[in-house]
């Protein structure tokens, strides 16, 4: 799927789905600021354009400040700054923890390039291994997940 195809199934999506509304350019530039790091074109064109998170897998993303509470976290700047000052921190700057699929299992976006790597943190483990690219971009992750194939990251 090509980017545009992208926000124009979530953008289907956020009509049936009741999506909370798109972000303000205000909360986006604050959650950038916060990061330090632009968010890549199609996850900040979402934002602003179709919705402040809920699309994605299952119950979907976090949004930027100003959204709705999802679980713990109340936007992806919360979890950042949680998981940057946590002293066994050993995820660089720039990757944003984006969707937790339930025991402590991320998927995670990198800001640092445009394309979006994902990548996944599993510490069941242990953490000297936690994270590892999954080898998809944030489009490819958002085309799995419209089409129903929203698995779990495997190292």
């Amino acid at each position: 799927m090509t980017d545009e195809e992208i926000v124009v199934a979530i953008r289907g999506l956020a009509a049936s789905k009741g999506l909370p509304p798109a972000a303000s350019p205000e909360a986006v530039a604050e959650a950038e600021r916060v990061i330090g790091y632009s968010l890549p074109p199609l996850l900040r064109r979402l934002y602003l354009e179709v919705a402040n998170g809920g699309f994605g897998p299952r119950g979907g993303i976090l949004g930027v400040p100003g959204g709705e509470w999802r679980g713990d976290w109340a936007d992806i700047t919360d979890a950042y700054q949680a998981f940057s000052s946590a002293p066994d921190n050993s995820v660089p700057s720039g990757l944003i923890w984006l969707f937790e699929w339930g025991d402590a299992i991320w998927s995670l976006v990198d800001c640092r390039d445009p394309s979006g790597s994902m990548w996944g943190w599993d510490p069941n483990d242990g953490l000297e291994d936690a994270l590892f690219s999954t080898g998809q971009t944030l489009s490819e992750w958002l085309a799995d997940a419209i089409a129903g194939r929203d698995a779990i990251p495997q190292k």
